[in-house]
């Protein structure tokens, strides 16, 4: 299958086609700015607070004229745009593929050479995020504006989020049974497949945040500095990888004095220094202002030495009196005070709420980047990390879908790894506001490895967002059921193999999305029950109405972003770990005993928040000889205040069956 490299077949159509928008352009965004300057978010309502209440008003007063008069000129322009945009719709690719370009930065390809199907097996990690992406004045419906510099920073913060080496604290405390001391951060295993240096699950585990005091700390903080570095960001796990236990006294929690000294060296981090990227967009963000401790947005000259640290460590063991000479501890990040006890102590795999995106991050589905301009800009912070892209994904106009689609279907896929096949279908079945939008499915099919017999390796992983309004239970059932048949006929259709020749070996089947429904709400059942769920794992669920205690909700209350207890990662972090942080800032499952007010149901709440964001996996299809486990799975905090929902992830281990070498 030829993977789409532009929108249109020709140049001719492209030029036409942005001729087209060229003049449609000023009219859209004059409309998206007169309705943006009346829905104000909770940030600006808060900044406008300290302001004469007439200047606002003012403001509105003197500009609304000018963007009704320039908005009635641009009408016949946009006009004759559209007249010339719809029908080249029918012509259009249902995606754009996009490949680094700086052969230099590529890496893909030396990644297909690291693992062929000997010794133990091989991890993956799939991330997930609905980053609402939507024209500026329908973002601020969900509490979320300036939609140019929000997707910018959200591309920033995931690929150094993705790019960090794996530095984890092991905290062994038998008697800390909070939340916060039982999250995981294990180690992954090598990606080379060599499984010499994983580390075995034992005592409580907690990520923190760590600074470097090498002899040359300063001469790789920026971020220009690791941009030139080779390989797109992929740090190699065996070198960054770094292990540090802690023999937990008083529960587990380090003292200040402890804290602030390690093997003697004084905690030096000091203040949050300004970052030296982006600071005009920045300052127009309500959460880029970093203070001490905050080290979630990765994009401060401390926030590189704290959680970007390069410290190298070859084969064999860790000098433990060589790393704890280098390394400085966070207080701030130690000290929790959540007294939820663990449960499901015989749980398989690890798991977390995360400040940071996984290390090695392999591949990325994102939903609701509708705007044009965002993903542009969101596709250009995310090379720096993934070599593979396929953005602009769905159909426009009348073009595919029952109705007319005004905007396209907001999925955007990443890789580190090669992309084979890729195809999108619509769901033809959506209505209300979501008929405007082509929301469908996303199915790509990627070389992960090659066999020394020369047979490919390859994975399949499908990316959907599903019906959202309250009440479309039966829509939602439907377009389960469109996805598995898509995803059946799609693995048909891309299959070179067959039983007696297998000329690929499947590694996993994973399927990503904002699925609109979570597993706790009694007007969800339908969904809770669909036979998807028997063919698919979820790693987060018991059973139909019942989630694992571990697992939390995903969806944010959207007044609450920019409270300054939730503003920044790992304010956010902290929050999401106690009981009642997770009360006062995700939404909570309905149930038809309790008040729709989100303030009214604080007594009785089932679960921990509704869990609309979900990873599956699937057994079925795979390779015979091999077995697919989650390795661990994270809630992942890094986004906060660029987004009303938590991004997920998930790392599976593909299990050879061999014997460690």
């Amino acid at each position: 299958m030829v993977l789409y490299t532009s929108p249109f077949p020709n140049s001719f159509l492209s030029v036409l086609h942005s001729f087209s928008w060229g003049l449609i352009f000023p009219c859209y965004w004059l409309a998206d700015r007169l309705v943006a300057s009346f829905v104000p978010t909770t940030y600006e309502k808060r900044q406008r607070a300290d302001d004469p209440c007439y200047f606002h008003a003012l403001c509105i007063i003197i500009t609304t004229p000018i963007y009704l008069a320039l908005l009635v000129a641009s009408l016949p322009f946009a006009l004759i745009g559209f007249l010339l945009w719809s029908p080249l719709q029918s012509a259009r690719r249902p995606y754009v593929y996009s490949r680094l370009e700086d052969k230099s930065h590529a890496n893909g390809a030396a990644l297909l050479t690291e693992w062929k199907a000997a010794g133990a097996g091989k991890s993956f990690c799939f991330g997930s995020a609905n980053v609402c992406l939507l024209p500026d004045s329908l973002a601020r419906f969900n509490n979320v504006f300036n939609t140019q510099a929000r997707a910018k920073e959200i591309g920033r913060r995931i690929r150094n989020g993705a790019s960090r080496p794996q530095i984890k604290i092991y905290i062994d405390s038998p008697t800390n049974t909070s939340i916060s001391a039982a999250s995981f951060s294990s180690l992954v295993s090598p990606q080379s497949g060599d499984n010499t240096n994983r580390t075995v699950n034992v005592g409580m585990k907690r990520t923190t945040s760590m600074e470097y005091k090498g002899d040359n700390s300063g001469s790789n903080n920026s971020e220009d500095a690791r941009e030139d570095k080779p390989g797109v960001g992929e740090p190699n796990e065996e070198e960054n990888s770094c292990i540090v236990r802690i023999n937990g006294e008083e529960n587990g929690l380090m003292s200040d004095t402890e804290a602030d000294t390690v093997n003697g060296q004084p905690n030096a981090s000091g203040l949050a220094e300004q970052s030296l990227d982006g600071d005009a967009e920045n300052s127009k963000m309500p959460n880029h202002k970093q203070k001490e401790g905050d080290s979630g947005s990765l994009d401060s000259y401390t926030a590189s030495r704290e959680s970007l640290v390069k410290v190298r460590i070859g084969d064999g063991t860790v000098d433990q009196s060589t790393v704890n000479n280098k390394l400085l501890y966070k207080a701030s990040i130690m000290k929790k005070t959540s007294v939820r006890k663990k449960k499901h102590t015989d749980e398989t795999f690890d798991h977390e709420i995360s400040a940071f995106f996984p290390a090695n991050l392999d591949f990325l589905c994102l939903q609701e980047v509708f705007d044009k301009r965002a993903a542009e800009k969101l596709k250009e912070q995310l090379h720096h990390y993934f070599e593979y892209i396929v953005y602009d994904v769905g159909v426009y106009s009348c073009h595919g879908c029952c109705s007319f689609k005004f905007v396209n279907s907001g999925l955007l896929f990443a890789s580190r790894y090669p992309v084979m096949d890729a195809a999108y279908h619509c769901y033809p079945n959506g209505r209300g506001t979501d008929s405007l939008a082509s929301k469908g499915a996303l199915f790509l099919k990627v070389q992960v490895g090659s066999t020394p017999q020369d047979q490919r390796i390859v994975g399949y992983v499908s990316c959907t967002h599903l019906q959202a309004l309250a009440g479309d239970t039966t829509v939602r059932c439907e377009q389960l059921d469109m996805l598995q048949d898509w995803l059946s006929e799609f693995r048909k259709s891309t299959s070179s193999s067959s039983t007696a020749n297998p000329e690929e070996l499947v590694a996993f089947d994973v399927i990503c999305g904002d699925l609109n429904f979570d597993n706790c709400s009694s007007e969800d059942k339908l969904e809770q029950q669909h036979s998807l769920f028997t063919h698919y794992k979820d790693p987060c669920r018991i059973g139909p109405g019942e989630d694992k205690p571990w697992a939390i909700g995903t969806l944010l209350d959207p007044e609450g972003l920019y409270d300054e207890e939730v503003c920044t990662p790992d304010n956010l972090q902290k929050a999401l770990e106690s009981e009642e942080g997770r009360k006062g800032y995700l939404v909570y499952p309905t149930s038809k005993n309790h008040s729709s007010s989100q303030k009214g149901r604080k007594a009785s709440l089932k679960g921990n928040g509704r869990r609309i964001d979900y990873m599956l996996y699937t057994e079925e299809g795979l390779y015979l000889e091999w077995k697919v486990e989650v390795e661990e799975f994270s809630f992942i905090t890094q986004l906060a205040g660029l987004t009303d929902h938590l991004p997920v992830a998930m790392r599976l281990m593909v299990s050879t069956g061999e014997d460690d070498p």
